[in-house]
């Protein structure tokens, strides 16, 4: 009987070996977390993307100002977030399970401003509601990654991200195809985009109270707690009946290993030379990074495109972010992230080269965009992918918070001076200084990774 139980077991074990690979290739998989948020991004990118698809013509065409004026509303469009990152970060690591309620408040004070684009012509109260509506994406950001993060395994997190971009993209398409319909069909085009843009946000705050959980560090915990109780110190599996698996009994406190969550806390990991290279890396290559609007502008400079077709070119780009946004994860999983995220400025430097150069020919602006979209797809949630690979779980919102701060005013400072080169000199000279830059920039990156790394930096 006992030969023949251990026969049995023997059969069992090796049975149950043969199965874990194909669990494993399932937890490989992105969690429902991710595809939640992904939903979530995907509404409201189609309601954000509404209006940044006609706010460069409405402000330059529409209202009259000047290529200054435009750098400086853009700046606030794209770097006011800056200021209200690490504050995001810090409430939602403070509260252990708040990163969904910070991240909600966020999607929905970005809603309440888009109606308020309705009763702004001038140039002040623009900024304002750009300002605010700002304000509620620095709010979310952090949290919806530190959530996305906090649901996949380090082995996954690049696909993860991947995912979750290209459902945003998704949106990102969605939003000018719908924004260029109601031109079209409506007489006072700009109030219709900017009136169903609010109604598409209300949504996209619904789906996240209703689907996204807000318990994802519980989840995180359980998953570590389970591979923890089937292996042994060194990754040795271990057996019988002594080993303890599962949660510690209750009255029984873990005990910390790192420091409270403290805006404290997340500026010291400056201190950690990993997350301080990263830092600086996306700082100086965001300052620059030209922003979307002023590529969409310089490249209808460049093709002559009439002003009731502008409003699609930021298709191509959304388009391109989509195809490859998963196929770049899965790649930054396996050769890197940091090496995939230096690439990716390569493909945007290539933008650049063939914004000046004489080349007029009819595939200019699909290799244009295409490369665009692509710069994207190797540098927004890669860099997210990074960046957790440093961060502490306690630390992760206001960690990812931190390195986006320093992207974020460097992207700030690089509208404000390209349109004021514009302005200046004209727009070739102001995209020939952000070429040098982002060459300077790539090639410092280059100098700042580690010249040794146990996996792929």
């Amino acid at each position: 009987m006992y030969v023949a139980d251990s026969r049995a077991g023997t059969r069992a074990a090796s049975a149950e070996g043969a199965v874990r690979p194909r669990a494993g290739r399932r937890r490989a998989a992105v969690a429902p977390t991710v595809l939640a948020l992904g939903t979530v991004s995907l509404i409201t990118d189609v309601s954000s993307e509404m209006v940044t698809a006609v706010l460069p013509l409405y402000l330059v065409a529409g209202l009259g100002l000047s290529p200054l004026g435009f750098g400086l509303l853009d700046g606030v469009y794209n770097g006011f977030s800056a200021l209200v990152r690490l504050l995001g970060g810090h409430l939602a690591d403070r509260g252990g399970g708040r990163h969904k309620w910070v991240a909600g408040f966020g999607y929905g004070l970005s809603a309440a401003c888009k109606p308020l684009l309705l009763l702004a012509h001038s140039l002040t109260p623009i900024g304002l509601v750009l300002a605010a509506d700002r304000t509620g994406k620095g709010l979310r950001t952090a949290p919806r990654d530190a959530l996305i993060s906090l649901s996949s395994t380090p082995a996954t997190r690049g696909r993860a991200f991947g995912v979750h971009r290209a459902m945003d993209t998704a949106g990102a398409l969605l939003g000018p195809l719908v924004a260029f319909l109601i031109l079209r069909a409506t007489v006072d085009g700009y109030d219709a985009v900017f009136t169903v843009s609010f109604c598409v946000a209300v949504v996209g705050v619904l789906v996240l109270v209703l689907f996204v959980p807000g318990d994802t560090r519980t989840k995180a915990a359980a998953h570590s707690t389970e591979a923890t109780s089937s292996t042994g110190p060194g990754g040795s599996t271990r057996s019988g009946g002594s080993t303890r698996s599962g949660p510690p009994p209750a009255g029984e406190r873990p005990a910390r290993t790192t420091p409270p969550p403290t805006l404290r806390a997340a500026l010291s990991l400056l201190a950690t030379p990993a997350v301080r290279r990263i830092t600086l890396c996306a700082l100086l290559l965001g300052l620059a990074t030209v922003s979307d609007a002023f590529v969409f502008l310089l490249l209808q400079r460049r093709l002559d495109v009439p002003d009731r077709w502008f409003a699609l070119l930021p298709l191509g780009t959304a388009a391109a972010f989509l195809l490859l946004a998963v196929p770049l994860g899965r790649l930054a999983d396996r050769i890197g992230s940091r090496r995939l995220f230096l690439a990716g400025h390569g493909a945007l430097l290539l933008v650049y080269t063939l914004l000046l150069s004489a080349w007029h020919g009819t595939a200019l602006p699909y290799v244009v965009l295409l490369l665009h979209g692509g710069f994207y797809a190797a540098t927004d949630g890669v860099l997210m992918a990074a960046a957790s690979e440093s961060v502490p779980e306690e630390l992760r919102s206001s960690g990812l918070a931190l390195v986006q701060t320093g992207q974020a005013l460097a992207r700030f400072v690089c509208s404000l001076g390209f349109g004021a080169a514009w302005t200046a000199w004209g727009d070739r000279t102001a995209l020939t200084v952000s070429a040098v830059l982002l060459t300077v920039g790539v090639l410092v990156s280059l100098a700042l990774r580690p010249t040794a790394s146990k996996g792929p930096a």
